[in-house]
């Protein structure tokens, strides 16, 4: 296991001590009410976990890609759908922390990390562009020194509670495939920003997940996020640093499969002694104790390449692939230990396996996620 350093173990304590006596208690229900746990973010942004790669001068917690990951395991351990929105708002303070000028980075990375932005959005995916997002059809045009965006985004986590969204557009009609593309900082409330119904989902229930319209949409000339046509750009990194809190996310999952998986086996009875001791599932907890560790070790390793500032597309795109597959894998495992037991929702078991599934799917599915694996072996 990578060393850790004394701020990495503390927010990682700091994160399971809330998770644990905080946000498990809870997750059952806000799964079956979809509630969105507004007391819960706030509480997570108090404990400077909502920014946790941001320096410290814009507000966040100045601490290292490996800790942010390590406090998205433990959250995720306790529900995903609050994982999913933590991750997603610590990668839009970090993309504007990083893209930004001072006056983007001042205005919008305190108020992410503080919680007066309850959360950030990152609207890159359209209808007919998720996967591919060179046919992104979303328009900005200027019109004086502003802008004006036209388009449709879809699959757009919190964007309804979102304080501010980084939304992706093409700025050069002329241009095709990814060139021609930019972001703005569009603040919830802007005129012409539409957020819609809440998606009806299999898992992560409570998280937010919504359909926004952008109708004559106008922003200043300061809503621009680093250089026009560089938005491209700008998405492929933050989607790198994504990949590793998705990676987090389903190894968060996965240890909370497992360790229901064993508690359950230890306890349940079948021809006169406990399941575990039978070898058809200890082998299965063996092998899913197996892939969880090394899926954890995949996310370390892209964590702690960034860290040091050294290249890591590719390691996150293999953590993320590895790990979320490794989610779904030990999830439906821990369901089949479970027998009937785990297709009901009076245990964890079903509603893990429920959140698991999508982490193969955003921030890149995990065929892409072989594709950016391939190109790179065959570079």
């Amino acid at each position: 296991m990578f060393a850790l350093s004394e701020t990495e173990r503390l927010v990682r304590r700091t994160a399971r001590d809330f998770a644990t006596r905080v946000i498990a208690p809870r997750a059952a229900a806000i799964d079956a009410t979809e509630a969105f746990p507004r007391d819960i973010i706030r509480g997570l942004a108090e404990l400077g976990l909502m920014a946790v790669h941001v320096p410290s001068e814009l507000g966040g917690a100045g601490a290292t890609a490996t800790a942010f990951a390590l406090a998205i395991q433990e959250i995720a351990r306790a529900c995903a759908s609050t994982a999913v929105m933590t991750s997603v708002t610590n990668m839009v303070a970090e993309t504007i922390a990083r893209f930004g000028t001072e006056a983007q980075r001042q205005l919008h990375c305190p108020k992410l990390a503080g919680g007066q932005h309850i959360l950030g959005s990152f609207a890159l995916s359209e209808p007919d562009s998720g996967s591919d997002p060179g046919s992104m059809r979303t328009t900005a045009r200027r019109d004086g020194k502003g802008w004006v965006i036209d388009g449709a985004k879809q699959w757009i986590t919190g964007a309804t509670y979102a304080g501010v969204l980084l939304v992706w557009a093409r700025t050069a009609s002329s241009d095709r495939g990814t060139r021609g593309i930019s972001c703005f900082l569009v603040e919830n409330g802007t005129k012409g920003l539409n957020v819609g119904r809440p998606e009806d989902k299999m898992g992560i229930r409570a998280s937010n997940t919504v359909p926004i319209e952008l109708d004559t949409c106008r922003v200043g000339p300061e809503a621009l996020l680093g250089a026009e046509g560089d938005g491209f750009k700008i998405a492929m990194a933050a989607l790198d640093g994504g990949r590793i809190g998705i990676s987090a996310q389903a190894v968060g999952i996965a240890r909370a499969s497992l360790a229901e998986a064993i508690a359950y086996s230890k306890a349940r009875q079948a021809f006169g002694v406990a399941i575990a001791e039978h070898q058809g599932i200890a082998w299965k907890l063996a092998d899913m104790q197996m892939h969880v560790d090394a899926a954890e070790l995949l996310s370390m390793r892209a964590a702690r390449l960034k860290d040091r500032g050294d290249p890591y597309t590719r390691e996150a795109a293999m953590a993320k692939l590895f790990a979320s597959e490794t989610a779904v894998r030990v999830s439906n495992d821990a369901v089949q230990i479970h027998g009937g037991y785990g297709y009901v929702r009076d245990l964890a078991a079903e509603r893990h396996l429920r959140d698991a599934r999508v982490t193969t799917i955003y921030e890149g599915t995990s065929e892409i996620q072989r594709l950016v694996i391939a190109r790179s072996v065959l570079s």
